[in-house]
Protein backbone atom coordinates (compact mmCIF):
# COMPACT_ATOMS: atom_id res chain seq x y z
CA UNK A 1 0.00 0.00 0.00
CA UNK A 2 1.48 3.20 -1.35
CA UNK A 3 1.23 6.83 -0.18
CA UNK A 4 0.72 7.65 -4.15
CA UNK A 5 -1.45 9.67 -5.24
CA UNK A 6 -5.24 9.08 -4.26
CA UNK A 7 -7.46 8.81 -7.11
CA UNK A 8 -10.45 10.27 -4.29
CA UNK A 9 -8.90 13.66 -4.35
CA UNK A 10 -12.38 16.13 -3.59
CA UNK A 11 -12.19 19.80 -5.29
CA UNK A 12 -14.77 21.11 -3.24
CA UNK A 13 -14.35 22.11 -0.20
CA UNK A 14 -14.01 19.43 2.85
CA UNK A 15 -15.56 21.20 5.52
CA UNK A 16 -17.71 18.61 7.22
CA UNK A 17 -16.15 15.32 5.85
CA UNK A 18 -14.00 13.02 7.18
CA UNK A 19 -10.22 12.95 7.01
CA UNK A 20 -9.02 9.08 7.64
CA UNK A 21 -5.12 8.15 8.07
CA UNK A 22 -3.44 6.17 5.84
CA UNK A 23 -1.93 3.23 7.79
CA UNK A 24 1.90 4.07 6.33
CA UNK A 25 1.19 8.16 7.35
CA UNK A 26 4.43 8.20 8.73
CA UNK A 27 2.85 11.39 11.77
CA UNK A 28 2.38 9.32 14.83
CA UNK A 29 0.45 12.63 15.62
CA UNK A 30 -1.63 11.22 12.62
CA UNK A 31 -1.34 7.22 13.53
CA UNK A 32 -5.02 5.68 12.34
CA UNK A 33 -6.87 9.00 12.94
CA UNK A 34 -10.08 10.02 11.95
CA UNK A 35 -10.39 14.24 11.97
CA UNK A 36 -13.61 15.80 11.06
CA UNK A 37 -12.82 18.62 9.22
CA UNK A 38 -14.15 22.09 10.63
CA UNK A 39 -13.22 24.52 8.13
CA UNK A 40 -11.57 24.39 4.82
CA UNK A 41 -10.99 27.28 2.35
CA UNK A 42 -8.06 29.29 0.41
CA UNK A 43 -6.03 29.98 4.10
CA UNK A 44 -6.13 26.43 4.83
CA UNK A 45 -8.29 23.91 7.00
CA UNK A 46 -8.92 23.23 10.36
CA UNK A 47 -10.12 20.22 12.09
CA UNK A 48 -10.42 17.22 15.40
CA UNK A 49 -9.41 14.28 15.84
CA UNK A 50 -12.09 12.05 16.47
CA UNK A 51 -10.58 8.72 18.03
CA UNK A 52 -7.80 10.29 20.25
CA UNK A 53 -10.31 10.06 23.85
CA UNK A 54 -8.01 11.21 27.03
CA UNK A 55 -8.32 10.53 30.66
CA UNK A 56 -9.07 13.43 31.64
CA UNK A 57 -12.72 13.84 32.58
CA UNK A 58 -14.57 16.55 31.49
CA UNK A 59 -16.66 16.94 35.07
CA UNK A 60 -13.19 18.19 35.95
CA UNK A 61 -12.65 21.10 33.24
CA UNK A 62 -16.24 21.99 32.15
CA UNK A 63 -18.40 20.89 34.40
CA UNK A 64 -21.48 22.73 33.05
CA UNK A 65 -21.10 20.71 29.87
CA UNK A 66 -20.67 17.35 31.50
CA UNK A 67 -24.14 16.67 31.66
CA UNK A 68 -24.40 17.13 27.68
CA UNK A 69 -21.36 15.04 26.42
CA UNK A 70 -21.91 12.12 24.97
CA UNK A 71 -19.76 8.85 26.55
CA UNK A 72 -17.28 8.22 27.17
CA UNK A 73 -17.48 11.66 29.39
CA UNK A 74 -13.80 13.13 29.05
CA UNK A 75 -11.60 15.24 26.73
CA UNK A 76 -10.48 13.97 23.32
CA UNK A 77 -7.15 15.09 22.41
CA UNK A 78 -8.41 17.26 19.05
CA UNK A 79 -4.80 17.41 17.55
CA UNK A 80 -0.92 18.63 17.84
CA UNK A 81 -2.19 22.29 17.54
CA UNK A 82 -2.34 24.71 20.66
CA UNK A 83 -3.57 21.81 23.38
CA UNK A 84 -4.82 24.90 25.53
CA UNK A 85 -7.79 25.63 22.50
CA UNK A 86 -10.55 23.72 23.88
CA UNK A 87 -13.45 22.88 21.05
CA UNK A 88 -17.10 21.81 21.23
CA UNK A 89 -18.67 19.90 18.49
CA UNK A 90 -22.81 19.61 18.82
CA UNK A 91 -25.35 18.24 16.87
CA UNK A 92 -28.44 19.70 17.49
CA UNK A 93 -31.82 17.84 16.98
CA UNK A 94 -33.73 18.36 13.47
CA UNK A 95 -36.59 20.39 12.94
CA UNK A 96 -37.44 24.10 12.97
CA UNK A 97 -34.40 25.58 14.82
CA UNK A 98 -34.90 28.58 17.26
CA UNK A 99 -32.17 31.36 16.71
CA UNK A 100 -29.94 30.36 19.17
CA UNK A 101 -29.15 27.75 16.11
CA UNK A 102 -28.24 30.05 13.41
CA UNK A 103 -24.82 31.24 12.65
CA UNK A 104 -23.58 33.69 15.18
CA UNK A 105 -21.77 33.83 18.20
CA UNK A 106 -22.87 31.02 20.26
CA UNK A 107 -23.17 28.16 17.03
CA UNK A 108 -21.24 27.89 13.59
CA UNK A 109 -22.98 25.14 11.37
CA UNK A 110 -20.32 22.99 9.84
CA UNK A 111 -22.90 20.50 8.43
CA UNK A 112 -26.21 19.92 8.03
CA UNK A 113 -27.23 19.63 11.99
CA UNK A 114 -23.30 19.50 13.11
CA UNK A 115 -21.53 22.37 14.43
CA UNK A 116 -19.34 24.34 16.50
CA UNK A 117 -20.84 25.63 19.60
CA UNK A 118 -19.36 28.43 22.22
CA UNK A 119 -18.13 26.78 25.26
CA UNK A 120 -18.05 30.23 27.42
CA UNK A 121 -22.31 29.51 27.12
CA UNK A 122 -24.51 27.74 29.24
CA UNK A 123 -25.52 24.70 27.73
CA UNK A 124 -29.07 25.59 29.03
CA UNK A 125 -29.51 28.20 26.66
CA UNK A 126 -29.39 25.82 23.99
CA UNK A 127 -32.72 24.34 24.97
CA UNK A 128 -34.08 20.71 23.98
CA UNK A 129 -32.17 21.20 20.58
CA UNK A 130 -28.79 20.42 21.91
CA UNK A 131 -28.73 16.66 20.52
CA UNK A 132 -24.96 15.67 21.03
CA UNK A 133 -21.97 17.16 22.32
CA UNK A 134 -18.10 16.47 22.42
CA UNK A 135 -15.23 18.56 23.90
CA UNK A 136 -11.84 18.77 22.23
CA UNK A 137 -8.25 20.12 23.27
CA UNK A 138 -6.05 21.21 20.35
CA UNK A 139 -6.66 21.05 17.23
CA UNK A 140 -5.69 19.68 13.97
CA UNK A 141 -4.53 21.99 10.95
CA UNK A 142 -3.29 23.06 8.05
CA UNK A 143 -1.92 26.17 6.32
CA UNK A 144 -3.29 27.09 2.88
CA UNK A 145 -2.71 24.45 0.23
CA UNK A 146 -0.98 21.95 2.96
CA UNK A 147 -3.73 19.51 3.34
CA UNK A 148 -4.33 19.51 -0.40
CA UNK A 149 -0.93 18.54 -0.86
CA UNK A 150 -0.82 15.50 1.65
CA UNK A 151 -4.24 14.04 0.14
CA UNK A 152 -2.89 14.17 -3.23
CA UNK A 153 0.12 12.53 -1.65
CA UNK A 154 -1.98 9.33 -0.29
CA UNK A 155 -1.70 10.62 2.97
CA UNK A 156 -5.50 11.12 3.88
CA UNK A 157 -8.62 8.96 2.32
CA UNK A 158 -11.72 11.32 2.11
CA UNK A 159 -14.85 10.45 2.76
CA UNK A 160 -18.68 11.43 3.61
CA UNK A 161 -19.22 11.09 7.80
CA UNK A 162 -21.97 9.46 9.41
CA UNK A 163 -24.31 11.30 11.65
CA UNK A 164 -22.87 9.46 14.53
CA UNK A 165 -19.25 9.83 13.42
CA UNK A 166 -18.75 12.55 15.98
CA UNK A 167 -19.65 11.05 18.77
CA UNK A 168 -19.90 7.41 19.10
CA UNK A 169 -19.20 5.40 21.97
CA UNK A 170 -16.36 3.17 20.16
CA UNK A 171 -14.05 6.25 19.58
CA UNK A 172 -11.28 3.69 19.70
CA UNK A 173 -12.99 1.73 16.57
CA UNK A 174 -13.55 4.27 14.95
CA UNK A 175 -10.93 4.14 11.90
CA UNK A 176 -11.51 0.82 11.37
CA UNK A 177 -14.99 1.31 11.34
CA UNK A 178 -15.39 4.35 8.88
CA UNK A 179 -12.84 1.95 6.60
CA UNK A 180 -15.18 -0.81 6.58
CA UNK A 181 -18.21 0.87 5.76
CA UNK A 182 -16.55 2.14 2.59
CA UNK A 183 -17.54 0.58 -0.72
CA UNK A 184 -14.57 -0.99 -2.70
CA UNK A 185 -10.84 -1.76 -1.99
CA UNK A 186 -10.75 0.45 0.76
CA UNK A 187 -12.99 -1.50 2.98
CA UNK A 188 -10.26 -3.68 2.96
CA UNK A 189 -7.70 -0.96 4.75
CA UNK A 190 -9.92 -1.74 7.76
CA UNK A 191 -7.81 -5.04 8.33
CA UNK A 192 -4.24 -3.78 7.72
CA UNK A 193 -2.19 -4.82 10.67
CA UNK A 194 -0.81 -2.37 13.51
CA UNK A 195 2.63 -3.42 12.49
CA UNK A 196 2.38 -4.73 9.05
CA UNK A 197 5.46 -6.87 9.94
CA UNK A 198 3.67 -9.22 11.87
CA UNK A 199 1.25 -10.19 9.15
Amino acid sequence: MSLGPDPLVPLAPLRGRLLVANPLLPDPNFDRSVVLILAHGGDGALGVVLNRPSSMSLSEVLPEWAATASPPGVVFAGGPVNARAVIGVARRRTGPASSWWQDGPAWTTVSDDLGTVDLDLDPSEAGEQLAAVRIFAGYSGWGAGQLEGEIAGGAWWVVDAAPGDAFGTRPNHLWHDVLRRQEGSLALVAAFPPDPEMN
